[in-house]
């Protein structure tokens, strides 16, 4: 079938409207339609090719929220009508000790990503959610409460899971200090999820600014990284950090925060990282771990975990034609924590 869509066309070309062809429905496959579509940074960098790995022309956006307009005949968990979601992943092999584990993120034999993938039925490269339509596999189709404004949840896809899964792994619980660093796309959920958790949060962040933003977020409290007086009393006093901070940076003075047997988990930098201390590891029994997303159970809880408790993301709603300039904004870190794209003005 024919879909209208948005995409890029090279590194250096904007956004813009693409029929592309998706599949014809299979037995196990849900039709969307789609309603809103968050814009990752993700996006950007596999739109701008930053990567190095986009093949073109491609259509972006994997936090998806839309309606069931029709099922195959072996679907039986979604009906049409049903409000649904579609994160990052759109297949995998679900046979594997990682999808066993409920870790299709992490599937052996290779997930298939929702944009950028290879298309499992009809060959070719996987189109993401900047479009009016998708096809999915059952399996890979999220169930969305309507208690839920559904713009709000669309950045949980992404931005939410990848800062709930650490959380849920290392049995962050109520009571634990948690630290959460960087205030952005994941920083935000990350302090809105802890807090819902229990936990006692700090928002650690260079900027005092941002640190007040994060108290409106329900921040217990603030540390500013920069202060060492303030760094040095809150030494060895953190269960848990969650590291959002998506460039190459120091972890030093952020290990000397973690009590003993504390974990620190990266989630925001993909690129190397400054030396670290070995030494600041051995003392205390900690450890530094990195976490993507989460597997679709794992998703699925957390989506169930936003119902019962009211957890969604901070959006700026914007219309399809001004994706490009919401790009631009995104790099400059111009939004208060996702954009989310309004399908309906595509």
């Amino acid at each position: 079938m024919q879909v209208a869509a948005y995409a890029a066309k090279s590194p250096e070309s904007p956004v813009e409207p693409l029929e592309i062809t998706r599949r014809d429905l299979q037995p196990n496959d849900v039709l969307i339609d789609i309603t809103w579509c968050g814009v990752c940074h993700s996006d950007i960098h596999t739109a701008r090719n930053e990567w190095g790995r986009t093949k073109y022309p491609i259509v972006p956006g994997h936090e998806t929220i839309g309606k069931v307009s029709a099922v195959g005949a072996d679907v039986t968990k979604h009906k049409v009508g049903d409000t649904v979601g579609v994160g990052c992943l759109v297949d995998a092999c679900l046979t594997c000790g990682a999808c066993h584990d409920g870790d299709e993120q992490y599937c052996e034999k290779g997930s298939v990503g929702t944009y950028g993938g290879t298309e499992p039925v009809i060959g070719g490269v996987t189109q993401g959610g900047y479009s009016k339509q998708i096809v999915v596999r059952d399996e890979f189709v999220l169930k969305v409460s309507d208690k839920l404004n559904p713009a709000e949840v669309a950045p949980l896809l992404c931005a939410g899971i990848t800062s709930w899964s650490p959380l849920k792994h290392w049995n962050v619980k109520k009571g634990d200090k948690v630290g959460v660093i960087g205030l952005g796309g994941l920083g935000h959920m990350g302090v809105k999820f802890a807090v819902a958790m229990g936990c006692e949060v700090v928002m650690i962040t260079t900027s005092e600014e941002k640190g007040a933003d994060a108290k409106r977020l329900g921040a217990h409290d603030v540390l500013v990284s920069t202060d060492r007086e303030a760094m040095k009393a809150q030494r060895g006093s953190f269960d848990f950090l969650l590291n959002t901070v998506p460039v190459k940076h120091d972890l030093n003075p952020y290990l000397m925060l973690l009590a003993r047997n504390g974990t620190m988990v990266i989630v925001g930098a993909i690129e190397p990282l400054e030396p670290m201390h070995g030494g600041l590891l051995l003392s205390g029994r900690k450890r530094v771990a990195g976490s993507g997303i989460g597997g679709i159970a794992e998703t699925q809880e957390m989506l169930d975990f936003c119902a019962e408790h009211g957890v969604t993301s901070d959006v700026e709603v914007i219309a399809m034609k001004d994706i490009n300039a919401a790009y631009d904004r995104v790099v400059k870190g111009d939004v208060k924590y996702r954009f989310v794209i309004d399908m309906a003005t595509l």
